[in-house]
């Protein structure tokens, strides 16, 4: 179970917070609710009952505390209570949070009283991890009696609390940041802070280092969950005395995280058209609850589905039915195969948990690309040292003699089964058994390519030295080239060593952590622009500028011996109007010759070289027009005489070369004109009767209409295309 946080917040809204400082192009208080809204959003990430927080507001207009009738609680204002936190709150808050006129004050000790006492009523005697962040400027004045701090130190450390204190231009010799021309009341209330965090085992620091070490991911601590318990076996314990049974426990060592998932909510009816941002909370099933439903402008979409039959006497032609009267079927061919619930049984394979050693495979003999799962962990049972021991020694064994373990894994009762490789894996902390999944015969997909470094003739000639192979020159270079960017010394370590520049515990998925950037600041920012990623999500998008500049004499080597040129880029389009070269006679050579001068027509068994010729040749749009309109005939034709779908495929090739010479001919509309009348005799079934399946291949082979995006002539735009796809 996940442990129990009750973290408070405590943020100065002095008027001092309010002067932008050291260049900074933001007030003291943004620059440090950048920093409070971080950690608070991230805790509304976390999407757990036992994360908990508090804020306190300090040096505050007014005083809302359960302490305020006493002169040194004054102008503090508890603005969250501690509870869990939703968007909505984060909405009041925000609106709660903002500059004060007060200027001076001495209530950062008592804040922390206050919040000292918040913890204690929330939390109790409950085994709780309390936490209290302190964010200041520290330019207040401060009530530093020894004896109150001393009694505050004592409390502290009593309930086992961290105390945190982020200073706004705090000096911090460590992190290497000291600002001259400090306040001298600053410059002592930063030696209270500092004592006083000393005393209790807190951490003071300067705002600047938080902020900045907000741009590394929080990596998610997942609870480990056992895919199998169970016995590990080696030989038929059932028959055989001399076989091992290994009480052991299967976990993921490897597993992908996703990133966030996006919901659909369309707008309330009995709401205004105003569009705002919202959120819910996605329940078990699947569905989203929302929270404050009077002033939430959006609702949740919830998904139905009809099941129907063709019935000719039914309305429309076509019955719903109940899915509790569908019947499962098996594709065979053409046709389904119907199995009853009965005989469902059938179908599955019967099978029992367990792990069974099946034989070994030495190292050498084992290829990499066989892997083809995420990787798992095998230990002995936690509580059975007798298992742990005996695991031990076949993790050593394997490990001496170099080999691998084959096994057969059913995680669960009538589980289908799967083929394990059992690694050894020795480390000073701990021993396990690392395990990939291989596949079966069925999986594994065979294809021969042409070798690289010969070619082959038909008549079984090889041949060493071709134009399609590279030659010694150019393998040297490419060689040379590849050792030049070699990333795995290019990094440097603490001590100035050459190191791995690409560490995996330092490379973060940008997708996952932008998203996640993306959607906290937005939580509480709805307006304005997203701010950029963070440097370390896009650090490795590119190669180093170093390493680049370092082997551009190796890469200039590499192109020459290549011959690598230029492509010229690719023309948008064909000239309508060509000029034909003429003899200098002037002479009609085709009529001399007795050329044909009837005109050419697109016949079905030669269609597509039909409408080529016919389009490279024409000298006008009316055509090309021509030319597209007795293709159009042919494909028509086909489908009308079609017997069930087996012309299909030779339309749809037409109709794409169709398409294709019109985007290049900058004449979309020639084909936009045959879409449209091709989709309106489908619907109306003039073409040999009910047709929609073929509408649902030329949909699936996207051949709709031209838009705007594919061709600049085009009068359709994306809308329009979009719009062509329904059925209306």
């Amino acid at each position: 179970m996940a442990e129990k946080e009750a973290t408070v917040y405590i943020v100065d809204v002095g008027a001092s917070m309010g002067k932008k400082r050291n260049e900074r192009n933001e007030t003291d208080l943004d620059f440090a609710m950048t920093y409070v809204w971080d950690k608070i959003t991230s805790t509304v990430a976390l999407d757990r009952k036992t994360a908990t927080l508090g804020v306190i507001g300090l040096r505050t207009d007014g005083t809302a505390n359960e302490l305020g009738s006493e002169e040194s609680f004054e102008n503090i204002s508890v603005f969250q209570e501690i509870s869990n936190i939703l968007l909505p709150d984060l909405k009041r808050l925000r609106a709660k949070i903002e500059l004060s006129r007060t200027a001076n004050g001495d209530a950062a000790i008592s804040a922390v009283v206050i919040a000292i006492q918040m913890i204690v009523k929330y939390c109790k005697k409950l085994k709780y991890k309390r936490k209290i962040v302190l964010v200041t400027d520290g330019r207040g004045s401060l009530d530093a009696d020894p004896a109150s701090i001393a009694e505050i130190t004592k409390k502290i450390t009593q309930d086992d609390m961290e105390l945190v204190v982020i200073g706004v231009d705090f000096d911090d010799p460590e992190y290497g940041f000291k600002e001259e021309d400090k306040d001298s009341q600053k410059a002592q209330n930063e030696q209270t802070f500092k004592a006083l965090t000393d005393a209790c085992g807190g951490v003071i620091g300067t705002l600047q280092q938080a902020v900045e070490e907000l741009g590394m991911p929080r990596l998610k601590t997942t609870r480990p969950v056992p895919s199998y318990k169970g016995l590990l076996t080696l030989g038929d314990s059932a028959f055989y005395d001399t076989a091992i049974c290994i009480d052991v426990e299967r976990y993921p060592r490897t597993m992908v995280r996703r990133p966030l998932t996006a919901s659909q909510y369309v707008q309330r009816s009995d709401q205004s058209t105003t569009t705002t941002q919202s959120s819910g909370t996605v329940l078990p099933d699947g569905d989203t609850e929302m929270p404050d439903a009077d002033t939430n402008e959006l609702t949740n979409v919830k998904t139905s589905r009809t099941y129907q039959v063709l019935d000719e006497g039914a309305p429309g032609g076509k019955r719903d039915v109940s899915r509790d009267d569908l019947a499962k079927g098996y594709e065979y061919g053409r046709t389904a195969v119907h199995i009853n619930e009965t005989d469902e049984n059938v179908t599955k394979l019967e099978t029992q948990a367990a792990l069974e050693v099946i034989g070994f495979i030495p190292w050498a003999n084992y290829d990499r690309y066989m892997s083809m799962s995420v990787s798992n962990i095998i230990i002995g049972q936690k509580t059975n040292s007798k298992a742990i021991m005996a695991l031990s020694s076949l993790i050593h064994c394997l490990f001496e003699l170099e080999t691998y373990a084959v096994a057969r894994l059913v995680p669960k009762v009538d589980k289908p089964p799967v083929i394990l490789l059992l690694a050894p894996s020795i480390d000073v902390d701990y021993e396990c058994l690392l395990d990939v999944q291989v596949p079966f015969a069925e999986d594994v997909r065979s294809y021969k390519f042409p070798p690289l470094d010969r070619v082959i003739t038909i008549s079984g000639k090889v041949i060493k030295e071709h134009r399609n192979l590279p030659s010694n020159a150019l393998t040297s270079a490419m060689s040379d080239y590849v050792d030049s960017m070699d990333l795995s010394t290019f990094g440097k370590d603490d001590e100035g060593n050459p190191s791995e520049y690409m560490p995996m515990n330092e490379t973060f998925s940008p997708v996952l952590h932008r998203l996640d950037q993306a959607v906290r600041w937005r939580a509480v920012h709805p307006t304005g622009p997203v701010p950029p990623p963070y440097e370390i999500l896009t650090r490795y998008s590119q190669p180093p500028e170093d390493l680049v500049s370092a082997s551009k004499k190796r890469l200039e080597k590499l192109t020459a011996a290549a011959d690598v040129k230029k492509v010229p880029p690719k023309v948008q389009g064909r000239r309508r109007n060509r000029n034909d070269v003429k003899p200098v006679s002037g002479l009609n050579v085709e009529a001399l010759l007795g050329a044909d001068q009837r005109k050419p027509r697109i016949t079905s068994q030669n269609a597509i070289p039909d409408f080529l010729k016919l389009v490279n040749a024409a000298e006008s749009i009316e055509a090309m027009r021509d030319a597209a309109q007795q293709l159009g005939s042919v494909v028509e034709m086909r489908i009308r005489d079609s017997f069930g779908d087996i012309a299909y495929a030779r339309s749809l090739e037409e109709i794409g070369v169709m398409r294709e010479e019109m985007i290049e001919l900058e004449e979309p509309e020639i084909y936009n004109d045959f879409a449209k009348a091709l989709k309106r005799k489908l619907l109306a079934e003039e073409l040999g009767g009910n047709r929609k399946d073929f509408w649902w291949e030329f949909r699936k082979a996207k051949l709709g209409l031209i838009d705007k995006q594919k061709s600049e002539a085009s009068k359709a735009t994306e809308a329009d295309a979009k719009a062509f796809w329904s059925m209306s």
